[in-house]
């Protein structure tokens, strides 16, 4: 307690200090003309602009969201410095301006527009202006006569931290008559004021509004945006009008109201209305760029849960707006480097791409696998590496591809996460592993529930649904129709490059397919397998007394999978070539040795799993340490045969 105590008192002596300090530099102000104020807060506002470099890089990154489709940096730049001249210039007019009366304020203050605010107020409904933090707004607290037209003039403000200082700019916001609400008391006290009070509310609409808001375009990027005046609009029958200032000379001011805010709906709603305000905005800031508010993070990444699924208010595009025009959110993902890893990744990475329609999804991935993911429609860019490739070297291919927002890992390796890392890559999700801590930023222990294990799938999912995906989607897990369905091709794939406790007898793959051909001799059999097996292809293709063709190690990725489109039907241990056929719709009859179906299963309801239980299974061992692989040798060919026998039915 005693600790506490001492340390309250500290914080409140700290905060006293702090607006001691305030009312000593009021105070200088006080005793100076308002030209001179202006003057001299340019001048600093200037000298900041090289003196706080990460402001500095903020408000770049902001102007080159809203310009670099028309504007060179050159330009944005000097943007950015007047921006920095004109917060100095009005931060300190905005203490000088309290002292002074509303008559001295208004005479530097012209009107523009406020046509429509009149029109609003003559009709009897309450004025709601959407206002931003540009130019000097703290002179609206100053001017209330000039936009409240006979309302008592309101708004709503977030409260200082420091209770001193947040005391002291309250009556001097209020000596006026204006009237300020605390947003953290809820908002029924500024309703009564418009419903009961005869009273006009002014409404920030340019801040990021976290998980409560309107993901909506603004300058063409989806930001959470406040539907607080749109919804107090709509609640009170009245309209939401812009309202801006502007710098009209070295301290002096240009207050324009826009005309009201229309959703373009025959219904109009909060959503609608924000969206198009957001529109609004936008106008108002290219009016004049350098009075926008460019030092906040007005686009803000959330974090972890950047994707906008499972936000309640979601994302709303305005009224006849082309979601080709969104800049997009540039994600890159790091792929499983074996086969059937990432096909059981593909539902996770159709999960991230329903995830925002901004999204632009890139892949990382080993060359040997480019030609899978090129054909995943869900995917947009495919970045390609070779195991030799440098750290350094990957790092700058992604650089070159992006930039990127953030990054998932569906690998657990350090090097690969090294990777992005170095590439600059802000935000990078992934599960735990080795030193790979140190270089991820969002790191998810690997799930354990009550219940059975997980399947690879649903691991990868669990990533995407930490990220903010809606991972209970049916539509994830679909697969085409099998495309071979008028002929009785049937594929064989009998290697496995995991080792040995993952293939079957090659002999039983034999006796199972002369069996089959001597009942339906009209069967093709295709067998199928990568390049490092090409001389079991030839020794499986001398054992076949019955029409077929050996693959093996004769195709490519997009070649197998055009010929596994042509097939009835897999018959295939657990390899990568099961998954393919699973992830394209081909049924399976699969068999299963040291691993384990429910963790690797083909994804689907059309594959049978056949295998032989034994005490020691699933050891996931690349090679029996007993020497006689029971697992294997337990599955008979009279059953792997009935197996097919019966998908085909």
């Amino acid at each position: 307690m005693a600790r506490n105590g001492a340390s309250s008192f500290i914080k409140l002596t700290g905060q006293w200090l702090v607006y001691a300090l305030f009312r000593s530099v009021e105070l200088v102000i006080a005793m100076m003309p308002l030209s001179l104020c202006a003057l001299l807060g340019k001048t600093l506002g200037f000298i900041c602009y090289y003196l706080f470099p990460s402001y500095r890089k903020l408000a770049l990154q902001n102007l080159g969201i809203a310009f670099s489709r028309e504007q060179n940096l050159a330009w944005r730049k000097q943007i950015a410095r007047k921006h920095f001249q004109s917060l100095g210039a009005n931060f300190f007019c905005g203490l000088k301006l309290p002292l002074m009366s509303e008559a001295s304020v208004a005479k530097r203050v012209t009107c523009e527009g406020m046509e429509n605010a009149a029109a609003v107020a003559r009709a009897g409904k309450p004025l709601i202006y959407g206002i931003c933090h540009m130019s000097c707004w703290e002179l609206l607290t100053q001017i209330p006569s000039l936009f409240s037209f006979g309302q008592k003039a309101a708004s709503i403000y977030q409260p200082l931290g420091n209770p001193f200082l947040e005391a002291h700019v309250k009556r001097r916001r209020e000596k006026l008559g204006y009237t300020l609400f605390d947003r953290t008391k809820g908002f029924n006290a500024p309703m009564k004021h418009m419903r009961e009070g005869g009273g006009g509310v002014g409404v920030l609409v340019d801040q990021h509004a976290g998980d409560k808001g309107v993901w909506c375009p603004f300058f063409d990027r989806l930001a959470s945006t406040s539907n607080l005046g749109a919804l107090m609009a709509l609640r009170c029958d009245t309209v939401l009008l812009p309202l801006a200032l502007y710098d009209d000379g070295l301290a002096r001011w240009r207050l324009v109201c826009y005309p009201q805010v229309n959703s373009g709906e025959a219904k109009p709603t909060a959503e609608g209305v924000t969206a198009m305000m957001n529109i609004a905005v936008e106008h108002m800031i290219r009016r004049a760029p350098e009075n926008g508010f460019w030092v906040h993070d007005r686009w803000k990444t959330p974090d972890p849960d950047f994707l906008l699924a499972k936000y309640r208010r979601g994302v709303i595009l305005p009224t006849g707006y082309d979601v080709k025009r969104l800049q997009p959110f540039n994600l890159i993902v790091r792929s499983p480097n074996w086969l059937g890893d990432a096909c059981m990744a593909l539902p996770a990475v159709r999960a991230l791409k329903k995830g925002r329609p901004d999204l632009r999804l890139t892949i990382l991935a080993q060359s040997n696998l480019g030609e899978l993911w090129k054909l995943i429609p869900e995917v947009d860019n495919v970045i390609l590496k070779d195991k030799k490739d440098g750290v350094g070297k990957v790092a700058r291919r992604i650089r070159e591809a992006g930039p990127f927002e953030a990054a998932v890992f569906f690998t657990n390796s350090t090097r690969s996460t090294l990777e992005i890392w170095r590439a600059g890559v802000p935000l990078r999700i992934g599960y735990r592993g080795s030193f790979r801590s140190w270089f991820v930023n969002v790191i998810l222990d690997d799930p354990h529930e009550d219940g059975p294990p997980w399947h690879h799938a649903q691991r990868y999912l669990h990533i995407t649904k930490i990220c903010g995906a809606a991972t209970d989607d049916p539509s994830l897990f679909a697969t085409p129709p099998t495309a071979g369905a008028t002929s009785l091709k049937l594929g064989i794939c009998a290697g496995a490059e995991y080792g040995p406790a993952k293939r079957w007898p090659l002999e039983r793959f034999a006796e199972v397919a002369n069996r089959l051909s001597a009942k339906w001799p009209q069967i093709e059999w295709s067998l199928l397998g990568a390049p490092k097996e090409a001389a079991m292809g030839e020794q499986l293709s001398s054992l076949l007394t019955g029409k077929h063709q050996n693959l093996v190690g004769k195709t490519s990725l997009t070649q197998l999978i055009q010929e596994l489109t042509q097939c009835r039907l897999l018959v295939t241990n657990d390899t990568g070539t099961m998954h393919l056929a699973a992830a394209i719709g081909v049924p399976t009859v699969s068999i299963f040795g040291s691993t384990e179906p429910i963790l690797t299963g083909p994804l689907g309801p059309k594959h049978v799993i056949v295998r032989n239980h034994v005490a020691c299974s699933p050891c996931f061992k690349r090679e029996c340490p007993f020497g006689h692989y029971d697992c294997l040798t337990g599955v008979s060919v009279e059953r792997v045969e009935a197996e097919v026998v019966r998908a085909l039915s």
